[in-house]
């Protein structure tokens, strides 16, 4: 176990509260549109997430909103926790924000998403955890919207817990984060919430029941691997969605190994994983009357004397084979395991996979945008809602008729890494163990993690996808 302080998990929020009040002599900021304004002789043209610093009585920050679409606000809410967390020397514990007359509910909402999730700090530190702001006190002029704005933050906040909770899972360091320490903790942030039922199974019992790729991928560690199981029941769903995230909990890239350059960012090689654990998670905490199972198989990819070999020949859970051609695509090894297992044994309605899956993807999206992958359009116009809705942008990708047959084998059932276009490659792979359910694969090798801080997202781990799903599970309830 770890000898120094972990920051807490999940990683705590900021309060946020509504009033129609404010309080004398809190620092307070105002917000300005594109529509520019001057205030203590300063002019602030309005641009999104600009923040400048005056000196006019109790005003103290002016924060540009820009034209006021939903991402102009959460660039805004972040900018400003940033700004006022960036003197050290002179902390800030509360701040009061005043709206303004014209603000509404959604616009309410996110601000307040970008305040918490621009925020976040993840660092293990002798010093423990560190952060000056606690309060952030959103003041409007209307006394009757107060109750509306709290209930809107309720739910916000379990999206941004969400996020949060999936950052925290993909940035804690690989030797304290391996399989058992995944599943331990996906047991634990979800125990006591209603109708949720968590299973961790064991390396045995993943021999037992015939998890051929999640055994060959994590045959290599000392640590063993294991499958994460969460499900969530409410009574009377007639609608059941199953979830499954790559868990990869650190990647070598096996035998075939990776460059050391970005090797140390493969902690984050589980961020698939995380999502759909801090998805399930606030589904359950939001009461969504959808039925949802989540799967997660957790292995670390690792160099030894009982790596996975290129050239082998796995037989996934079901009966499957596949003709490895390079153990760094392990990824789709344990996923195809997962997803036969969840689509026999649950029958849900749809299914979608979320996973770093491919650099191809990165090269082809970027680092801001998703990769989607679809079986049926009625599913992918789902998640594409579903995403515009949480702030998180995907594009669509084509399942292209051409490449389908460099995936199947000779020496094995199906080829694991036939070459062509990557993602694209990865994803036919993967419908292959999907039956004829909908289907959706989203590769989020790209938007998983981030370098610098942009709008709502800071360095490190992102928690892309989190939100999404939970948006993606609302639909059907």
């Amino acid at each position: 176990m770890a000898r120094f302080p972990l920051p807490s998990l999940p990683s705590r929020l900021i309060d946020i509260e509504v009033a129609d009040t404010g309080r004398r002599g809190a620092p307070t900021a105002v917000l300005v549109n594109s529509d520019g304004a001057e205030v203590g002789g300063l002019r602030h043209p309005g641009k999104t997430g600009e923040v400048r610093e005056v000196s006019d009585g109790g005003v103290r920050w002016l924060v540009g909103v820009g034209a006021g679409a939903a991402k102009d606000w959460r660039a805004a809410g972040a900018a400003l926790v940033r700004a006022v967390g960036a003197d050290a020397d002179k902390p800030v514990k509360a701040v009061q924000v005043e709206l303004g007359p014209d603000v509404n509910g959604e616009q309410v909402g996110e601000l307040a998403m970008g305040a918490w999730l621009g925020g976040y700090r993840y660092k293990v530190s002798a010093e423990g955890e560190r952060g000056s702001l606690r309060t952030l006190r959103l003041l409007t002029p209307h006394e009757r919207a107060v109750p509306a704005y709290d209930e809107m933050l309720r739910r916000v906040r379990e999206l941004a817990e969400a996020a949060t909770l999936a950052r925290d899972l993909a940035n804690t360091p690989s030797n304290i984060k391996n399989p058992e320490w995944l599943a331990d903790t996906a047991l634990r942030v979800t125990e006591g919430l209603a109708g949720v039922r968590a299973t961790a199974y064991d390396e045995k019992w993943l021999a037992e029941q015939g998890f051929g790729g999640v055994l060959a991928v994590g045959g290599g560690s000392a640590s063993p691997p294991r499958l994460i199981e969460l499900t969530y029941r409410p009574r009377g769903a007639t609608k059941h969605l199953l979830l499954v995230g790559k868990g990869i909990t650190f990647d070598t890239g096996g035998l075939s190994i990776k460059p050391a350059a970005g090797m140390h960012l493969m902690r984050t090689d589980m961020a698939g994983g995380g999502a759909v654990i801090a998805a399930l998670r606030a589904i359950a905490a939001l009461r969504l009357d959808v039925r949802v199972t989540a799967l997660v198989p957790a292995a670390e990819n690792h160099v030894s004397g009982s790596s996975y070999r290129p050239g082998d020949v796995v037989r996934h859970y079901g009966g499957i084979t596949t003709e490895v051609g390079n153990t760094d695509a392990e990824g789709r090894m344990v996923l195809a395991d997962a997803l036969v297992y969840g689509i026999r044994r649950f029958r849900p309605d749809a299914v979608v996979d979320v996973a770093t899956l491919t650099g191809a993807m990165k090269v082809a999206l970027g680092t801001r945008i998703g990769g989607l992958f679809a079986s049926e359009d009625e599913l992918a116009k789902r998640v594409l809602a579903a995403g515009e809705r949480a702030g998180e942008a995907w594009w669509r990708m084509p399942l292209l008729a051409e490449h389908v047959e460099a995936v199947h084998g000779e020496l094995a059932d199906v080829r694991q890494a036939p070459g062509g276009p990557g993602g694209i490659t990865a994803a036919l792979f993967l419908r292959e163990f999907v039956d004829d359910v909908p289907w959706a694969h989203m590769d989020i090798a790209g938007p998983a993690r981030a370098e610098s801080a942009y709008a709502d997202v800071v360095p490190g781990a992102t928690g892309f996808a989190a939100r999404t799903l939970v948006e993606l599970a609302a639909s059907y309830a």
